[in-house]
């Protein structure tokens, strides 16, 4: 895969079938300039823990119905929500705590304020390390999925009957959405991406593309030449 070409999205007939409401929308990005968090990112960081404060003040993350929808589907394939939470409520959780969301850079800091105004779990993936078409499926526990332990790197496996997001090289995005993989994240010089936006019901078609529209923004701010294109996968694509 090359930062030229984008990849096609698949939900598996398996994943479909057990969750006919999913839906996603993906933002496919190229043209973009990755660099280190700074003060616009900070910025964004920073209202997104705002907003987050004042919709959450006087209830818990999991009693909104797109959060608690994810509770419900990570329990439907064997997954403990109290221990791995989907993206979206990880980080608006951190925040409701009192702390703050971490700066990564600035493409990660505007897809994880996007994530949090709109409740919805987001992430992205390098174009240039993504091999071949990537789907959403069921793990049978031999995939490698790459990422760190004890500050190093490791290769750790899926459990058997987890959803997992997948390419030809291995999962990028274990329990759904829960953690990313180190292989195609999103780093300082990155200049092709995509960003999947995971929705259940009550989430709509059309509150997917309020939240791809800000994110579009952020990054028409971060690189002004870039240029993007939207399709949707799942229910009603």
């Amino acid at each position: 895969m090359t930062g030229d070409t984008s990849p096609a999205l698949h939900v598996s007939p398996a994943v479909a079938g057990r969750f006919p409401g999913y839906h996603g929308l993906v933002v496919f990005a190229h043209g973009i300039q990755g660099g280190p968090s700074d003060e616009r990112s900070a910025a964004w960081l920073r209202t997104a823990e705002a907003h987050a404060r004042a919709a959450f003040g006087a209830s818990a993350p999991a009693e909104h119905p797109h959060l608690a929808a994810w509770r419900d589907a990570f329990r439907a394939f064997g997954v403990k929500p109290q221990r791995m939470l989907n993206s979206a409520e990880a980080l608006i959780s951190r925040v409701v705590k009192g702390g703050e969301l971490p700066a990564i850079n600035r493409l990660v800091d505007a897809y994880n304020a996007v994530s949090v105004q709109f409740a919805v779990p987001c992430g992205g993936e390098d174009l240039a390390r993504v091999v071949g078409d990537v789907i959403l499926t069921v793990a049978d526990g031999d995939e490698p999925f790459e990422t760190v332990r004890d500050g190093a790197p490791f290769i750790d496996h899926p459990a058997p009957g987890e959803v997992v997001w997948a390419d030809a090289a291995g999962v990028t995005c274990r329990a759904w959405n829960w953690r990313q993989g180190t292989r195609t994240r999103l780093t300082d010089t990155t200049t092709a991406a995509y960003f999947l936006f995971d929705a259940l019901p009550p989430v709509t078609r059309a509150d997917l593309d309020r939240a791809a529209d800000t994110l579009e923004a952020m990054l028409r701010t971060l690189s002004p030449g870039c240029t993007t294109q939207r399709t949707y996968i799942g229910a009603g694509s």
